[in-house]
């Protein structure tokens, strides 16, 4: 050790003791950190505590609480409970909300303005150690609205930086959704950017990319450098009589997305981030891009590569059966089978191939 006194040795050893620690975090026997969004498995109506149990039973790495009606309280004794309860379990959690823009079809005033519903999340976030505090914009059909989908994302800037010291202060980065086909992957980066990258990140989900007409790897590429959390799922495309694509999500493993090239890169772009599934599969859309009037909410991406390869998929792609819970007393407990069928295969498929 020469060069080097008792107190630097010690500070160095502490350093790398907090890298090595967050490396086991987010990579368990040299693999990729895997988590559950708690969505995926959203037909029990557990509440936080059932969700941490169901995840360490599972023994993974992370539990996603991505909406905050699964708290049954906001108070700092309940959230301490539950830390301690995935501390014990060997869990980060991760923390999530919905829409924190006023102007969308899909905002809430449950937990006050968007200043004070973000705020809110940044607080659950940070008392229960997740690193971040997700939220989204709203979804597709904002992007038709007056004003389009940049008068959207103004008010989104907004609402983020308004909260920029709460979440500074408290080291919590803010993380934006790619929310059921509301914002293409470089209209989130430009949000990002013009919010402030410092605290300021993408929750990447490749399912909401191929609702956005885009292909997951591709959308990686734009998204993946700001990723801070992942809510992710796996995609089925096939053309439909008319000339349009059907799209239905599925387990990881059972769709079109090449996720052992997807993982990889993924650690690459994202490194220390954990891929966190949630399966919403069962049922398909369809979108029809052959007529000229779907346009108007994509002016111009019909013309773009990261289109065409989105098409390319849809040729290569099969149809698949939805999935429909039968009528009567059992209906609930199929529903249940099924997502955690879903979800439970993907996590078997992450483990042998990721």
């Amino acid at each position: 050790m020469r060069g080097m006194n008792r107190r630097s040795f010690l500070a160095q050893s502490l350093a790398a003791t907090a890298v090595s620690s967050f490396s086991h975090a987010a990579v368990q026997g040299g693999k990729l950190a895997i988590g559950l969004d708690h969505f995926a498995v959203r037909a029990t109506g557990w509440k936080a505590a059932q969700f941490i149990d169901y995840a360490a039973a599972l023994k993974l790495d992370t539990m996603f609480i991505s909406e905050l009606h699964v708290f049954e309280s906001f108070d700092e004794p309940y959230l301490k409970s539950l830390k301690e309860q995935a501390d014990r379990a060997g869990l980060k959690l991760y923390v999530g909300t919905g829409s924190v823009c006023k102007s969308s079809n899909t905002w809430k005033e449950t937990y006050g303005t968007p200043e004070e519903h973000l705020g809110l999340t940044i607080r659950i976030a940070k008392a229960l150690g997740s690193p971040v505090a997700r939220c989204y914009l709203g979804n597709q059909k904002d992007r038709g609205s007056d004003g389009g989908i940049q008068k959207h994302i103004e008010a989104v800037v907004k609402t983020i930086q308004a909260c920029q010291s709460q979440a500074e202060g408290e080291g919590i980065k803010i993380a934006i959704e790619n929310h059921a086909g509301d914002m293409l992957s470089h209209e989130l980066k430009g949000l990002i950017e013009a919010a402030g990258k410092g605290y300021v990140g993408a929750n990447i989900d490749p399912g909401n990319a191929v609702w956005a007409l885009e292909e997951p790897l591709a959308h990686l590429e734009v998204l993946g450098p700001l990723t801070v959390c992942s809510s992710v799922r796996d995609s089925m495309l096939w053309e439909d009589e008319n000339g349009g694509t059907v799209v239905q999500w599925s387990a990881v493993g059972e769709g079109l997305v090449d996720y052992k090239a997807y993982a990889k890169r993924f650690a690459e772009l994202a490194p220390g981030v954990p891929l966190q599934v949630e399966t919403i599969s069962g049922f398909a859309r369809t979108f029809e891009h052959q007529k000229d009037e779907f346009w108007q909410i994509f002016p111009g991406h019909q013309d773009s590569d990261m289109f065409k390869a989105w098409l390319g998929m849809a040729k290569r792609g099969k149809k698949i059966p939805s999935f429909k819970a039968p009528d009567g007393p059992g209906k609930k407990d199929a529903e249940i089978a099924y997502q955690k069928g879903e979800v439970e295969r993907s996590f078997d498929w992450l483990r042998a191939h990721a």
